[in-house]
């Protein structure tokens, strides 16, 4: 298995996976979240393949499929006189194939992503976990992430 930078070839399998991601949260949310639904369309995943400041990761297999993704964002922290100026690398989502789990790529794209943001002089990866999703809670603790504040809700 190799990680690289996302290419335009890969964009029908990152839809597939985005729609495995997608039916996760619609069964955790379905009040929010449009089942049989991707988060990008093809134009803006072409879009956003251009963007340096949102890098898309892929993990292929031998034949150079991919079977897993992480879409980041760079993100500077704003100026404000209570707090240090300081970038992060943004992980906005993360997919590993369901009939590839359990043989480390997503432990092998969160390594991958670690390594890009201290390249790019980060001094964090951050990332949001919808309430329910236990097995990315887990993920994401057993690799040393921890939680930095939490965003709460009422709903009318």
């Amino acid at each position: 298995m190799n990680i690289r930078s996302a290419k335009e070839k890969d964009i029908p399998r990152i839809i597939e996976l985005l729609g495995q991601v997608l039916q996760i949260h619609a069964d955790i949310r379905p009040d929010i979240f449009i089942p049989n639904t991707t988060k990008y369309t093809d134009s803006e995943l072409q879009a956003l393949l251009k963007d340096g400041r949102k890098p898309i990761y892929v993990a292929v297999n031998a034949e150079d499929v991919c079977v897993g993704y992480a879409f980041c964002q760079l993100q500077e922290q704003p100026f404000s006189n209570n707090m240090v100026p300081f970038r992060s690398l943004f992980i906005d989502d993360l997919c590993v194939d369901k009939a590839a789990r359990g043989k480390h790529i997503g432990e092998r794209l969160f390594e991958y992503v670690k390594q890009e943001a201290k390249r790019m002089g980060c001094y964090e990866v951050t990332l949001n976990v919808w309430a329910g999703n236990t097995s990315a809670e887990g993920f994401y603790e057993k690799m040393g992430m921890q939680t930095k504040e939490r965003t709460m809700e009422y709903i009318l």
